[in-house]
């Protein structure tokens, strides 16, 4: 069988080293139409996650790559003029040229020809399948753009891709604004004396900056002046750098097998990409090709039967692309983050830090926690002073037990319960079960509780079991429980023209069937016009002088009012006029 990869980046060598080693019967041929050495950036990183699926892939290349591995611990967030450390956070940086070389020796010593400044075509090549590692600006996916259906997505920030003298031991974010706007860094060492310094910032502060109109030399001249006393004396370097915006790339299929053509299978950024911020590129393409080699063996399609091969090819994109997307998902929402940290200027040192490092939702309070939780203990305390707690506890409270101040209203903390109605109710009286959970809820030490639906008028129940707040017999129901303290908001609710028969947790299935047909018949009048959501709010605006909202408002422990979604429709009018209490 044999195999041609269309680019000599880590992702293309790395698939071919895999396969010729897991198959010394295969002959594979990379074609890289840059010279030998030729690479755009400046360090790769890896998680140790990630390690340990090269170590398991091919010992020797991962012997050679750790070797010349810088590995920190932590990252260091510099924001109003504060520096912020947060540990437990390992990863490794290598020189992106360093890995090519180590990748191309050894594909060269496992048998894999490896051909340097010769572009190809896909089509002209007569190989049993063609791997497209030749990135996002892939010819080869472009030439059967109708197959893998390409979608590509601008990011709003610009960013300009860096190295720097500066020899950091940590994972760098600096946050600087000057009259232009505001600018970031993203910055990590690969070896003892170079570090990789990507600036970034909005599309606005970019023009403001001049910077849409600068050389590269001019552009290097204003990060070194912004950033003097970050970079400490060292100098920024380019390689070919220019203000570029993030392109997310998705593909809708990674592979194509047609009758009479040669087999493509995309990997890296040829088939996908995910911000910088959140990981590497390179990260991703390298397991891609552990992927493509794992499903090549177990599958035995090295042997060359067409049928093998179209499975493995299936298996690798049925593996790794649900992945990668994943991948993704996070990667867009830090991306956002980072698109929008102007809004987030107003926050304290310590919070701002916390949002950063929570950004993609792969990391959450708990898992900081374990990490560091000397630094999770000085955002509690100092989020507990700000709300009034002591910032000198021996023991600093969870936020969820802080406390919170809703409108004129002080909440002791910020759980909040909602105790679901089964609909015990009678005459709109809350009683039975419904009793007992509200009352239950008060008693637990909430913040605040939130009532299922109450009614504002017996039309607007659900189903009779509905607990109402439109006669006095009701608001003694509640007054009853609410003396007996804590903080409680009533969910008001009215079941509108097209209310149905009984509650949605009871399915389709109407309860007391009579009564409900009296209220879904009261719902449902006869009609020649066209519904009007003013004059057919009437229903709403006739309770108003006896429900009970208003009166239970002045009543102890009663502290808020709210309209679910079904309700908003019928008591828009009243609501902008005032005249729902």
């Amino acid at each position: 069988m044999r195999i041609a990869t269309i680019g000599g980046g880590p992702g293309g060598l790395y698939a071919s080293l895999l396969l010729k080693r897991s198959s010394p019967e295969l002959e594979v041929v990379v074609f890289e139409k840059n010279p030998r050495g030729a690479t755009y950036g400046w360090g790769v990183v890896f998680s140790d996650r990630t390690l340990t699926s090269f170590r398991e892939a091919d010992y020797k290349s991962y012997v050679d790559i750790t070797d010349h591995f810088v590995i920190w611990d932590a990252i260091d967030i510099r924001y109003k003029d504060s520096l912020v450390r947060a540990g437990g956070q390992v990863f490794s940086g290598i020189s992106r040229r360093k890995l090519l070389d180590i990748l191309t020796n050894r594909c060269t010593e496992v048998g894999v020809d490896v051909r340097f400044e010769t572009e190809v075509a896909a089509e002209n090549l007569d190989h049993d399948l063609v791997i497209a590692a030749d990135g996002i600006s892939s010819a080869t996916r472009e030439a059967r753009a109708e197959v893998f259906k390409p979608r590509v997505r601008e990011g709003r920030a610009r960013y300009i891709w860096f190295g720097t003298t500066l020899p950091l031991d940590s994972f760098t974010f600096i946050f600087h604004a000057n009259d232009d706007g505001l600018f970031q860094v993203h910055a990590y060492p690969f070896d003892g004396t170079t570090s990789t310094f990507i600036v970034e910032c909005s599309e606005e502060t970019w023009r403001n900056a001049g910077l849409h109109e600068a050389s590269e030399a001019e552009s290097i001249a204003y990060c070194e002046t912004l950033f003097a006393g970050d970079l400490r004396g060292s100098a920024l370097m380019s390689n070919q750098s220019k203000w570029i915006s993030f392109p997310t790339l998705k593909t809708k299929t990674w592979i194509d097998t047609p009758p009479g053509l040669v087999p493509i299978a995309l990997l890296g950024d040829s088939a996908h990409t995910a911000h910088f911020s959140i990981g590497s590129g390179t990260k991703l393409a390298m397991e891609d090709a552990i992927s493509l080699a794992n499903a090549f063996e177990e599958r035995d399609a090295a042997g060359g039967d067409p049928d093998a091969l179209r499975t493995a090819l299936a298996d690798y994109q049925m593996e790794r692309k649900p992945m990668v997307e994943r991948f993704q998902e996070a990667a867009q929402q830090s991306q956002s983050y980072f698109e929008s940290t102007s809004r987030y200027q107003d926050l304290a040192p310590e919070q701002f830090v916390f949002h950063l490092l929570t950004r993609s939702g792969r990391i959450d309070y708990g898992n900081l926690r374990q990490r560091d939780p000397w630094l999770i203990e000085d955002v509690d305390r100092k989020f507990a002073a700000r709300s009034g707690g002591n910032d000198r506890a021996v023991v600093a409270p969870p936020p969820a037990l802080v406390p919170f101040d809703l409108g004129g209203v002080r909440l002791g903390n910020r759980v909040v319960l909602s105790p679901v109605a089964a609909g015990s109710s009678r005459d709109g009286v809350i009683a039975g079960s419904d009793r007992e959970l509200l009352a239950s809820a008060l008693g637990a030490s909430a913040g605040l509780v939130l009532t299922d639906e109450v009614a504002v008028s017996a039309e607007g129940r659900i189903s009779p079991g509905d607990a109402g707040l439109y006669d006095d017999a009701q608001v003694e129901g509640f007054r009853v429980l609410l003396d007996r303290g804590g903080r409680a908001g009533v969910r008001l609710n009215h079941a509108g023209a097209r209310g149905p028969r009984s509650p949605a947790r009871l399915g389709r299935v109407a309860v007391a069937r009579g009564v409900s047909d009296r209220l879904w018949t009261q719902r449902h009048p006869r009609r020649t016009r066209r519904p009007n959501p003013r004059r057919d709010s009437r229903g709403l605006r006739d309770c108003r002088p006896q429900c009970g909202p208003r009166r239970v408002r002045r009543g102890p422990g009663r502290d808020g009012t709210g309209l679910p979604a079904g309700g908003v429709s019928l008591a828009a009018n009243e609501l902008e006029d005032g005249r729902v209490g």
